[in-house]
């Protein structure tokens, strides 16, 4: 269910105007097994600069190909698809689950967990595959993590760009801290 780009973007939505990437809340992305520690937050850039990898990737740490990347919006969120862009020789991930409104997933839980969607990947240097979500499946997503449990064979995998199409509802969720309901109201309450 991958979408490669043969077409114009300007005449598809592939546009930046379909990026959800200036929705992401960048403070406070974060990953697990990640070899330098905040390195994720180099992955998600403009869809146009995504095979620049200066700014540095998301690498696992030696031996172990696991990565569990948590990404949340500033606003709701409907996701069309997403791009992964993986390293080269064998370092990219082969499969990517997605789990939706969880936030604190450790690996025992995306392990034991049902995803809301799994991705089999192929190897994506160029950034012209798309996996398409289940869009019923997507719509209010407040944030998304993303499990990645292997790749094609390499000691680490290795991330160099990650990409969200849709759009976003421009709700913000916020907590409610207090609500009062009154059964009768006092009247000293009410001048």
């Amino acid at each position: 269910m991958a979408c490669m780009h043969d077409h114009s973007c300007e005449d598809h939505d592939c546009s930046s105007n379909w990026s959800l990437y200036k929705h992401i809340d960048l403070s406070k992305v974060s990953a697990l097994n990640e070899a330098v520690p905040g390195s994720v937050k180099s992955v998600f850039k403009a869809w146009e600069h995504r095979l620049n990898s200066s700014e540095g990737y998301l690498e696992s740490n030696d031996g172990d190909p696991e990565l569990l990347v948590f990404i949340p919006f500033t606003s709701d969120v409907k996701i069309k698809s997403i791009s992964i862009v993986g390293g080269a020789d064998g370092s990219s991930p082969s499969k990517m689950r997605a789990f939706i409104n969880r936030e604190g997933i450790d690996f025992s839980d995306a392990q034991s967990m049902q995803a809301v969607q799994e991705w089999d990947l192929a190897e994506n240097t160029q950034g012209m595959l798309e996996y398409q979500t289940r869009y019923s499946k997507f719509q209010s997503v407040g944030n998304i993590t993303l499990h990645f449990p292997d790749n094609f064979g390499g000691d680490t995998s290795q991330i160099h760009y990650i990409g969200f199409k849709g759009e976003a509802t421009q709700l913000k969720r916020d907590v409610v801290a207090t609500i009062v309901y009154e059964l009768m109201p006092n009247p000293s309450d009410h001048k």
